[in-house]
């Protein structure tokens, strides 16, 4: 008898508990009615502007929420300005309520204890999540639930197939390509995040202590993990734009420059971002992209709600229509973003299924995972010192 209880309890359990997760999801929709969400993300593409405005729209046509864009040169802009308030000990009614964070500026937040956690996995459109991908950690740090993912990225080459017939297959042909067409190489200024990227990058590529790069870096093993990075940029340096005495701000000037004629190469962390570009007419026709044959640095980049949110029951709303497989097929699509998509198709409705797999790349080169977070800020402050004051 007991035995049956027991069973009958265990049973009730089963069958309760899918439908107390949709009365919570259904008192947070109720609770978001109504409310502003000043959702903070990186503005420095009209492609992503554009999408964001759809957001904007769906979440007040369908949801009543009132969704803020603050568009940012730079997420570490609002990592600072939710430390400031936490300072000042506004432990409610923040300034930010979604902010859209990897790498280091998460590191930041985490460490400090100013993001909530434990609730992105508690989104219904989870279930729809690559778990395959990094989406649970990020630069090689546990989320704990404290990001959502919303789009998936590598670091890309973008040429002419006039000025670059053939991919370059390593750093070694690059080097080679920039010493043979000087001027026309070049890559963003540090620490405008793709341009630390590519640091990072040859890093991977160019070190001979890959497993120091897993771990926060060593002052001790700094100057020996990293000699091999600023000898190959010692070597490049020269040939490079303005000879290597100035960079571009950012991957769009870099876009600007290549569509000029004045560079040959451009970089972009969307290895759709060329074909979009081509689609708008904003790059030649024969532009493509390409990474290195051993593959290209990537990750999966989030959004994030600071602990004093003062919309939370919105920002979670917002977060989970991004995970949407409406929202991911279109901002996959190149016409209007081409960001990856963190769905798995095979998760997703049919239909939905078939639109989503004709968005996503099939020759892209192997992922190479990030560096642990604290080597941003350290490679970023090395750059500087080394080549910053040009």
């Amino acid at each position: 008898m007991r035995r049956v209880r027991f069973c009958m309890l265990l049973t009730g359990l089963l069958i309760a508990g899918p439908a107390l997760a949709d009365d919570g999801w259904q008192k947070t929709k109720e609770d978001a009615r109504g409310q502003t969400v000043w959702f903070n993300a990186w503005g420095g593409d009209e492609a992503v502007n554009r999408y964001l405005d759809w957001v904007s729209g769906e979440m007040k046509s369908h949801y009543a929420i009132n969704m803020k864009i603050v568009r940012l040169a730079d997420a570490a802009d609002a990592v600072k300005r939710i430390q400031t308030e936490a300072s000042a000990g506004r432990k409610t009614n923040g300034s930010v309520d979604l902010l859209w964070v990897n790498g280091e500026n998460f590191r930041t937040l985490k460490t400090a204890g100013l993001l909530q956690t434990g609730w992105a996995q508690s989104l219904p459109n989870w279930r729809y999540v690559d778990t395959h991908k990094p989406v649970t950690e990020d630069f090689a740090i546990p989320t704990e639930g404290a990001e959502s993912p919303w789009g998936s990225a590598q670091l890309t080459f973008i040429a002419s197939r006039q000025t670059l017939p053939h991919p370059l297959k390593d750093p070694e042909a690059l080097l080679e390509y920039a010493t043979q067409h000087p001027g026309t190489v070049t890559y963003p200024r540090p620490p405008d995040f793709t341009g630390t990227a590519f640091l990072e990058q040859i890093l991977l590529t160019q070190t001979t202590q890959p497993d120091a790069l897993k771990q926060p870096p060593d002052s001790a093993t700094f100057a020996a993990v990293t000699a091999p990075l600023w000898a190959y940029l010692d070597k490049l340096h020269p040939h490079l734009w303005r000879e290597g005495k100035d960079f571009p701000p950012s991957p769009a000037r870099m876009d600007a420059l290549l569509a000029s004629g004045n560079l040959n190469l451009s970089i972009t962390f969307n290895p759709a971002h060329a074909r979009q570009q081509v689609n708008s007419k904003a790059l030649p026709a024969d532009s493509y992209s390409f990474g290195f044959q051993q593959g290209m640095i990537g990750n999966v980049h989030f959004v994030t709600i600071p602990a004093n949110a003062s919309a939370s029951a919105g920002a979670k709303v917002v977060a989970n229509f991004l995970l949407s497989p409406q929202a991911q097929i279109r901002k996959a699509d190149p016409a209007n973003w081409g960001d990856p998509s963190v769905l798995d198709p095979q998760k997703v409705p049919a239909a939905e299924a078939t639109q989503l797999r004709q968005f996503i790349p099939t020759d892209l080169p192997a992922t190479l995972g990030e560096p642990h977070a604290a080597w941003v800020n350290a490679l970023e402050q090395a750059w500087l010192r080394r080549y910053g004051t040009h």
